[in-house]
């Protein structure tokens, strides 16, 4: 019977992907995340005083939160129940957590209870998580990839150490590889193949630090070539299917993209924002969302010093509802560059900013008589209007008179582009009227 059972749990091993077969056994074999799991880190701490409390695992896929909580349980010899928010409701999470108190009561160690794709839990779900997490019942492990800060409970968060995942370097992923490649047991090394350098690095590069994405794809290069064989790029490329960008369209990649956009075409990088504006689109960002961004930035980042900007911005998102993708996107590439290399100007930002902040917060100015409106019978009564001069009867269109009743200076021109010579006018104007500029 136990022969039986030796080569039917052998058979199960072979079947798993070669990801799964290579899950490190200990954290010594843990490849990545050193900055909370290296010698002397948090997360290291914790384990070695067996005083692990719960905790969020945060990070993109293929970073290791599955496989270090369940190392983690190993380690301080807690008992690990799983569960996927994805495919659980409230009584299978109660169900669990009946478990674990009755694994309390036995007097065994504090319980693990790891919850895969948290953020999928509804607050009322989270919620249920609490008692027991707030009173030792569980060490609760909740592996996300997005934002714990916007998906999950505060209630919930304040009660955990929030650990981020890195993407795994190329160095890092390369050591796996070849582990992979040459573990006679778990790995290829019964097939005997080779990877040279110019292929392992390729991978590493490729795999975008997911080490499940790079395992996967030397499994099925090897397993799709001769035993013995080379590894070359060129297997490898074929071996990868077409690249997967992980994009939540309301989410940390979606925002964190948009800033580095945004970020790109006010530092006057074109390439940096061409490729930020690439990536998106790859992702499938809707259009109008760009075409809202880059027209607020329009008048927010260049305003003046170059109008047409915003001309462009508005033309640009006509152009994009008309004609849609993919053809729109020549139309963005052309915005984009344009508006990253306009000369740059946030007056008016500043100017509005500084203007309703007066408003909220000073005392609220009436309106100067003369330019009160006259256009009912009345107002001549009231004296509306009197006194008023037409601007239009100076010689430069500019006359002496008072628009507001107080000295303010909330319009500051910077000394690039349009904006340079708007200045110089708005100069000549205060210099005329002798009214200097104040600090407001």
């Amino acid at each position: 019977m136990d022969l039986f059972a030796d080569q039917e749990a052998e058979q199960r091993r072979n079947a798993m992907p070669l990801a799964a077969r290579m899950r490190p056994r200990s954290l010594t074999e843990f490849v990545g995340q050193q900055h909370f799991l290296g010698e002397g880190k948090l997360l290291r701490r914790l384990v070695a005083a067996r005083r692990l409390t719960s905790a969020i695992f945060y990070g993109p896929p293929g970073t290791g939160k599955t496989t270090l909580a369940k190392l983690l349980a190993a380690e301080t010899g807690g008992a690990l129940r799983e569960l996927s928010a994805v495919t659980s409701g409230v009584k299978e999470l109660r169900e669990l957590l009946t478990w674990a108190a009755n694994e309390q009561r036995r007097g065994a160690v504090r319980p693990i209870v790891f919850v895969d794709e948290i953020h999928r839990f509804n607050r009322a779900q989270q919620d249920a998580l609490l008692p027991d997490v707030e009173n030792g019942v569980v060490s609760l492990i909740g592996a996300t990839t997005s934002n714990p800060f916007f998906a999950v409970n505060g209630a919930l968060l304040s009660r955990s150490q929030i650990f981020q995942f890195e993407p795994l370097s190329e160095t890092e992923l390369a050591k796996l590889l070849t582990r992979a490649l040459n573990d006679p047991e778990r790995g290829l090394g019964q097939r005997k193949m080779q990877l040279n350098d110019d292929a392992l690095e390729f991978l590493a590069k490729a795999a975008e630090g997911d080490a499940r994405k790079a395992l996967n794809v030397l499994e099925v290069a090897a397993l799709s070539t001769a035993e013995g064989s080379v590894l070359t790029v060129a297997v490898l490329g074929d071996s990868m299917q077409r690249k997967t960008i992980q994009y939540d369209g309301t989410g940390d990649a979606h925002y964190d993209a948009a800033s580095a956009l945004i970020k790109s075409v006010r530092g006057s990088d074109p390439d940096a924002a061409l490729y930020w504006l690439a990536r998106m689109l790859e992702a499938g960002e809707d259009i109008r969302f760009l075409c809202r961004r880059l027209s607020i930035l329009a008048s927010e980042d260049i305003g003046n010093a170059d109008p047409q900007a915003l001309v462009m911005a508005a033309a640009a998102t006509q152009t994009c509802e008309f004609i849609g993708l993919p053809e729109c996107q020549l139309t963005l590439s052309q915005l984009v560059t344009y508006l990253a290399l306009a000369e740059k100007s946030n007056a008016a930002t500043t100017a509005i900013a500084a203007a309703r902040d007066d408003v909220r917060t000073g005392e609220l100015l009436p309106v100067p008589r003369h330019l009160r409106d006259r256009h009912y019978a009345g107002a001549r009564i009231l004296g509306h209007g009197d006194g008023y001069v037409y601007a239009h009867e100076g010689a430069d269109g500019i006359v002496e008179q008072d628009y507001l009743g107080v000295a303010r200076t909330y319009y500051q021109p910077s000394p690039r582009g349009w904006e340079a010579d708007a200045g110089a006018r708005l100069a000549a104007r205060r210099d005329k009227l002798e009214r200097p500029p104040t600090d407001g």
